[in-house]
Parts: structure tokens; C-alpha cells; sequence
């Protein structure tokens, strides 16, 4: 009885650590980007309209403290 209870704390550690291993998130959210600033290109070249400047990327770099 002593083993299984060994067993499952043991499992259950490797199993927490591999969920929450890190990376997998970052590159979702890198993909989920790359496809909005795809589909804004898109969108910008079939309404002819000029590109949307987005404030933070306005901003001089010089204006930070």
C-alpha cells in the first residue's frame, strides 16, 4: 500500500510538471499574431484603406524613461 502511495505522488508531480510546462502558450500566442497581422494586411489591401498605426508602435522610443 505504501508503494501505490509513493507511486501516485510520484506521478502526479511528473504529470503537474509537464502541464505546466512553459513555452507551448507563447507560441500559440505567437501563431494567433502572425494570422491577425495577416489578416490585417489582407484587409488593408482590399479596402485600399491606409495601414492602422497602433499608439505603442507611434510612440519614440526617446519619450521612455
Amino acid at each position: 500500500m505504501k508503494i501505490a502511495q509513493i507511486f501516485a505522488l510520484a506521478s502526479a508531480l511528473v504529470l503537474s510538471s509537464v502541464a505546466l510546462a512553459e513555452g507551448g502558450g507563447d507560441r500559440t500566442f505567437e501563431k494567433m499574431m502572425v494570422a491577425n497581422d495577416l489578416a490585417m494586411e489582407k484587409y488593408v489591401a482590399k479596402e485600399g484603406k491606409i495601414e492602422p498605426v497602433v499608439s505603442s508602435d507611434a510612440k519614440d522610443e526617446t519619450d521612455e524613461m
